[in-house]
């Protein structure tokens, strides 16, 4: 960037679980590289990563937020990103432009199985990351062992661990760590920097033994460290440390380091992990295929903003992007800094800077944007998730109807895991939860003022009929000029479920003028807009028998009316039955979780179809089973409260089953009353 920095920025962004303390993690980093003179606080509102309406509210991260700071000369952005599993996507698309990454987790191994997805998406990617084990005060109340939170953590990674440091005990206080590599201890100091101590002789043998399994993991990558093993020599400490930047960067090994953020313990630690094991920016771009020549920009997330437009934040990963360059389709509108406050416009940013750039209408995440135009969307680039919850919206205000569709355009934009539909009249927002979708209508209402209202969506009932019945209706009607004649005789007959409609015309000797039978055709099609029941009828046949008609009085208009009454006096008798959708659904969790998969699916009707190995995935699950769609509202706040926030589902409509019974009545019940009501 245009601010004198010796080297190109570089990018880090911070991730894990829920209550894992990341946004703590960013005030002590902060506050660490003098970037904030006095650190905040998640639940008092105060934190710089948590600033927006929503972020406040829930007390959590709701989106990335880019931050900028300065460490013994090199410039880094970090990018504090949600912790909520329905949040991922936003996650995914920042780690795609971070050179590494810092996955933050608590010292219970229990919970090792919530990092599972997240050091998935990592592997796949070949993403380098880092392990900061938090709040490792703990580790004496709960008389932790790091040996069996390494098991558990190794066991949900398909990289080796291998870890950094041991922790000093004081009785059952942490009290500091000894560095692996270095060999020496370190004594905790609140806000400071840890102060150097004579290693303790109690940990001596453990440091030993830990030390022995890092080395041994990094001959695993080097035959010449692997032949000082084997001939008993300690490696010096540069040559270990030269090692591990390689295997970092390469995304062979994942280093792990203890701290507290919220004691500012171990903080200082990661940062020279950060400086000297991270990947800069040119490696980050080999890695990922970009070895275009000039300008090359990547965006990663849109946002919408009051005064500035439409922003792209975007990492630069060649080249120097200036205000009026084009790029792609577009010119840019203005370059802004991102530094964790409101963005502050600048003249151009180089390689490794992270900016927002505006006017850039036509960008979206992961695109590669250059002078010459748009180079595509790299393969890697991770796809928009499939949506498992749905609330229905409209605005309270019939004059804010308009505005409401233009404000959703724009949340659309911004968040790709956002879908809306237009279904039987309503329209339907689905996301990743309930969080995520509640997060979409707080920003309707406090970014764009907006009055909205929500509730689950309507269960898209369908009715079709049992038996077959012959049919005969007369229009006639007479006025002042010419009058309106049609007379059709039909027959209306099932069919087999999913044969939707079949109209055939059988009329012989000219009863009807061939003219005028579409127009028959249209008014049966009405009639079963909506049967006895209030519902489309669907998977029945109409077939055109007989008829008169009258060469002056009739028309086609004559002829839809008569072939709809006769459709809708057919329907009546012909034993009407309610159909509901039914969906194939594959709930994917924990094997340890498989069991309460299966007795929610059956508590909600659910017929299951079996459970198998989830394909490419170690101890997982995926149960598959046929669900009424009326039963599947808040599947994914059940399923997500059993499995520790890990399960998720994707559904497809399989079938329109029968429903009879009580809740065939309360249904048909309930849509009366909806007709009344309006």
């Amino acid at each position: 960037m245009s601010n004198g920095t010796r080297t190109a920025p570089r990018c880090a962004a911070l991730v894990g679980p829920y209550l894992s303390g990341k946004t703590t993690l960013l005030e002590s980093l902060l506050m660490a590289t003098g970037q904030l003179a006095r650190k905040g606080s998640v639940q008092d509102g105060t934190s710089a990563g948590d600033a927006s309406a929503e972020a406040l509210t829930r007390h959590m991260s709701t989106e990335v937020s880019v931050h900028t700071c300065d460490h013994l000369g090199d410039t880094w952005h970090i990018l504090d990103c949600p912790g909520s599993i329905e949040l991922a996507g936003e996650t995914a698309r920042a780690l795609m432009v971070a050179d590494v990454a810092v996955v933050v987790c608590e010292p219970v191994p229990e919970k090792a199985t919530m990092l599972a997805p997240l050091l998935r998406f990592l592997d796949e990617h070949a993403i380098p990351h880092l392990l900061f084990v938090n709040k490792v005060d703990q580790l004496g109340s709960g008389d932790v062992r790091v040996a069996d939170l390494m098991t558990a953590l190794e066991g949900v990674s398909q990289r080796p661990l291998v870890l950094r440091q041991v922790p000093i005990r004081q009785g059952r206080a942490v009290t500091g760590y000894v560095d692996l590599v270095s060999e020496r201890a370190y004594r905790y100091c609140a806000g400071a920097k840890s102060e150097t101590v004579p290693m303790p002789d109690a940990v001596l043998s453990r440091e030993r033994a830990a030390r022995q399994d890092l080395l041994e993991a990094l001959a695993d990558f080097d035959d010449a460290l692997l032949e000082q093993l084997l001939d008993d020599v300690s490696p010096p400490p540069a040559d270990v440390y030269r090692q591990l930047s390689r295997d970092v960067a390469e995304d062979l090994i994942v280093p792990v380091f203890l701290g507290s953020a919220q004691n500012d313990h171990g903080v200082r630690r990661l940062l020279k992990a950060l400086r000297h094991e991270a990947p800069r920016v040119g490696v980050t771009a080999r890695r990922l295929g970009l070895e275009a020549t000039g300008v090359l920009v990547q965006p990663f997330r849109i946002h919408h903003a009051p005064h500035s437009g439409r922003l792209a934040y975007c990492r630069v990963w060649q080249g120097e992007v200036a205000d009026g360059q084009a790029l792609g389709p577009d010119r840019v509108g203005g370059v802004f800094a991102l530094g964790g406050g409101a963005p502050a416009k600048i003249t151009s940013a180089g390689a490794g800077a992270v900016v927002a750039l505006a006017k850039l209408e036509h960008a979206q995440p992961g695109a590669l944007l250059s002078a010459r135009g748009e180079a595509g969307t790299p393969l890697s680039w991770p796809a928009a998730a499939e949506p498992v919850h749905t609330l229905a919206v409209r605005a309270e205000q019939r004059a804010d109807e308009v505005k409401l569709t233009g404000a959703l355009a724009k949340l659309l934009d911004e968040d790709p895991d956002l879908r809306l539909v237009l279904e039987d009249g309503e329209m339907a927002l689905s996301g990743q939860g309930a969080v995520h979708l509640g997060i979409a209508l707080d920003r309707l209402r406090s970014r764009f003022g907006l009055a909205v209202s929500s509730r689950p969506p309507a269960v898209p009932y369908r009715e079709s009929i049992r038996r077959t019945v012959a049919e005969h209706a007369r229009f006639k009607r007479q006025s002042g000029g010419h009058g309106q004649f049609a007379d059709v005789h039909l027959t209306v007959a099932p069919l087999d479920r999913g044969e939707g409609f079949r109209f055939e015309d059988k009329v012989v000797g000219g009863a009807i003028p061939r003219s005028f039978i579409p127009a028959v055709e249209d008014g049966a099609r009405e009639a079963l807009a909506s049967g006895p029941l209030g519902f489309p009828v669907v998977d029945v046949s109409v077939t055109l028998t007989g008829g008169q008609f009258h060469s002056v009085d009739s028309s086609e208009q004559a002829f839809r009316t008569a072939g709809r009454m006769a459709v809708q006096a057919a329907l009546t008798k012909a034993e009407p039955v309610l159909l509901e959708p039914v969906l194939l659904v594959t709930a994917t969790a924990p094997a340890e979780f498989t069991a309460k998969v299966q007795r929610l699916l059956s508590g909600r009707r659910g017929q299951i179809l079996g459970f198998d190995v989830r394909p490419g995935w170690s101890e997982w699950d995926q149960v598959s089973a046929c669900v009424p769609q009326a039963d599947m509202g808040d599947f994914i706040v059940d399923l997500r409260s059993l499995t520790l926030g890990l399960g998720s589902y994707t559904a497809r409509f399989d079938h329109l089953a029968e429903l009879v019974g009580r809740l065939a009545d309360r249904v048909v019940e309930g849509r009366q009353a909806g007709y009344a009501a309006q």
